[in-house]
């Protein structure tokens, strides 16, 4: 079995001395805001204004894993998402508007509102080549990438991500062992946010962590602080370059808790609710912020001005969705294989 790095979770005092720029450490702040913000106004948009319709799993109180995952990785490097994608999407810079458009079905979206919440996150521009539906299915799939890109030579990795109910499937499972034979550049994230849906890992994974599972397939492992966009900073920058240097996979345990229930429907009763206080109290977003001001990483004014930014930054993202319009119905034909005679 591989060693386990844990990387815990940065101090206020280590933000000054760890070697991260402040210009990083405040584009990790802004990320976060923007992730918040969006997530919120998805929800409004869904409960209020019944702008958007369908499954929708929010990404609310993960925002460090997407922020601080995407400010380590390079722009050549590719990302597989999940049907919780919207954060990843925000952090690796796809077009907001785009993003809407996509939630609401028209036209202008990321797979021409065809694709809808669990497959808005796909945008090739930007290295996000797919947003499953499936659980674990682009585990394996991430291997296969990183063979190709291995055997191409063209650098650069892949980073999977997916929830901790996925390390109880037969593609986690195969997919990581493959990656790990093979030896292929690819960052396996777990976002291990307590609950398979209302399943709580203590009743669905028998390990003691998911992290000593995957590290007894003899790969570099990581445990970070899903709540702290540093940590995972720093977890997903040392995984990148054990990946560049021909270290094989590694695989990042990012530990957080989703404030709300699995989709936009669900109340989350299941939960006990001191447990959902503790979480609650450790809400990244002001957490981080407030580390950095006390850190003097960040102004207060700085803090609210991109606040404010983000604000009408997302408000003329939906002014434009919501004029997009929806696909004509004839040109359905032309979005699928044809069939046989």
């Amino acid at each position: 079995m591989a060693e386990i790095s844990v990387v815990g979770t940065t101090s206020q005092s280590e933000l000054t001395k760890i070697g991260i720029e402040r210009a990083r450490l405040v584009s990790m702040y802004r990320k976060m805001v923007l992730i918040r913000r969006f997530e919120e106004k998805v929800e409004e948009l869904y409960l209020k204004m019944a702008l958007i319709t369908g499954p929708c799993h929010l990404y609310l109180g993960m925002e460090a894993i997407a922020s601080g995952s995407s400010e380590a990785l390079e722009e050549g490097d590719y990302v597989l998402a999940t049907y919780r994608g919207h954060g990843h999407a925000v952090a690796r810079g796809a077009p907001l508007e785009r993003l809407f458009a996509e939630l609401m079905g028209r036209a202008d979206g990321t797979c021409k509102g065809l694709g809808g919440s669990m497959h808005a996150a796909t945008w090739t521009e930007k290295r996000l080549m797919l947003a499953t539906a499936i659980v674990g299915s682009n585990i394996p799939i991430a291997a296969g990438m990183g063979l190709a890109i291995r055997r191409k030579g063209t650098g650069g990795v892949v980073t999977a991500f997916f929830g901790d109910g996925a390390v109880n499937s037969g593609a986690f499972n195969e997919g990581v062992n493959l990656a790990a034979v093979w030896r292929v550049p690819v960052i396996f994230v777990c976002e291990n946010n307590q609950y398979a849906m209302s399943l709580p890992g203590s009743k669905g994974i028998s390990s003691r962590s998911i992290a000593e599972r995957a590290a007894s397939y003899g790969i570099h492992t990581f445990v970070s602080d899903g709540n702290d966009p540093v940590s995972v900073f720093r977890a997903t920058s040392e995984a990148r370059r054990l990946c560049i240097s021909g270290e094989g996979p590694c695989f990042i345990e990012a530990r957080t808790y989703r404030m709300k229930g699995h989709g936009i429907y669900d109340r989350a009763e299941y939960r006990p609710a001191d447990e959902v206080k503790e979480w609650l109290a450790r809400d990244p977003v002001p957490v981080y912020e407030k580390r950095l001001i006390e850190a003097g990483a960040m102004e207060e004014g700085e803090a609210r001005t991109i606040r404010e930014e983000v604000e009408r930054e997302l408000d003329e993202a939906i002014r434009r969705a919501r004029a997009s319009q929806y696909l004509d119905f004839s040109s359905l034909s032309s979005l699928v294989y044809p069939g046989g005679e």
